[in-house]
């Protein structure tokens, strides 16, 4: 594969539906990063992919070498898609081999996780972005723009949700490796949506969940929260996350009308409607194209991008107090 020089070399890390069915599909059609090597864990499989995606064996690389990738020129950027309990370990162990990372959502565990990330991009003079797809999605940024020009007129209040139903036995399920359920999985998105539709963080938040319906299948971790992010002006978001259904819906009320997004959070076929019927433009892009783009041209311009570690951090702080809410039937308000 020729390469020009203003494309970025990306590794995978983790080689999972994720990155097998979404992510590198989607490097073959970026204009500035294409796919340069990968760490994976199923040997097995190497030269399969080898050859599927004309990789050199010396791109290839497993759980046991990978600090080696410090010596690969043709590698700028790490993408982590692991379990989340790896995340951490892996950003950091990235970062001091001197490449730039990429990591998937959520951030990690735990605020103290989130800083020592934080810190160790810092130290090594790198990005540290984090996958948060939707920021950089069409239909999205014109949500955005609804909101901000006030075309409805002023927000009253947000309803949202994101569920679906994971692979009973899958890491997700298990709070050591997934530090907690739908809500840190895809409830994430709730909360996302919430912030950059109304251009605010939370000022306090209240929940409530119920007993989970199997112990065997959820480890320690909720089955369905019910969530409410206070906002600046008076503004309530009602959210909802489950491992039980499957929906995915983003709903703006406003003072002239209302605009909306169903299926909202899918990786495709989003569909926007509003109060006044009026048709919207149909977008068919990549998601994660347009991502890993805008990703690697800030690195390559060493530009701030809207996706930071700081980002990542934030919502950690977010889910720990809807976790606290929910656990204590409380009133939580945000901390920084």
């Amino acid at each position: 594969m020729n390469q020009t020089e203003k494309k970025s070399g990306v590794a995978i890390v983790g080689m999972g539906n994720y990155a097998t069915g979404q992510l590198i599909p989607a490097l073959q059609q970026t204009a500035h990063c294409y796919l340069a090597g990968i760490v994976t864990g199923t040997s097995s499989r190497n030269n399969e992919w080898k050859e599927k995606y004309q990789l050199p064996e010396r791109n290839i690389y497993n759980y046991g070498n990978f600090d080696l990738i410090k010596d690969n020129a043709d590698i700028e950027i790490v993408y982590i898609t692991l379990p989340t309990h790896l995340h951490a370990e892996y950003t950091i162990r990235a970062l001091q081999a001197g490449k730039h990372v990429i990591c998937e959502k959520p951030m990690a565990l735990t605020v103290a996780e989130c800083d020592k990330m934080i810190a160790a991009a810092e130290k090594a003079n790198k990005f540290l972005l984090i996958g948060y797809r939707l920021q950089f999605d069409p239909y999205h940024l014109e949500m955005i723009r609804l909101a901000k020009e006030k075309v409805y007129g002023e927000i009253n209040s947000i309803d949202t949700a994101f569920s679906f139903v994971p692979v009973p036995g899958e890491w997700r399920l298990n709070k050591s490796s997934a530090g907690g359920g739908p809500l840190m999985d895809v409830g994430i998105y709730c909360i996302q949506a919430v912030c950059y539709i109304t251009g605010n963080v939370p000022l306090a938040v209240t929940a409530q969940t119920a007993p989970v319906s199997d112990n065997s299948k959820f480890i320690g971790v909720e089955e369905t929260i019910q969530f409410q992010l206070e906002m600046p002006g008076g503004v309530i978001a009602n959210c909802r996350s489950s491992y039980t259904e499957e929906i995915g819906y983003l709903k703006v009320n406003c003072s002239n009308g209302w605009f909306e997004l169903d299926p909202a959070f899918n990786f495709g076929n989003l569909k926007m409607n509003a109060s006044d019927g009026r048709n919207f433009e149909r977008y068919t892009s990549s998601q994660q194209a347009t991502q890993l783009d805008s990703m690697a041209l800030s690195i390559q311009h060493n530009l701030p991008s809207i996706s930071s570690g700081e980002m990542g951090r934030r919502d950690i702080i977010i889910i720990d107090a809807i976790y606290e809410a929910m656990k204590t039937g409380k009133r939580v308000a945000i901390k920084g």
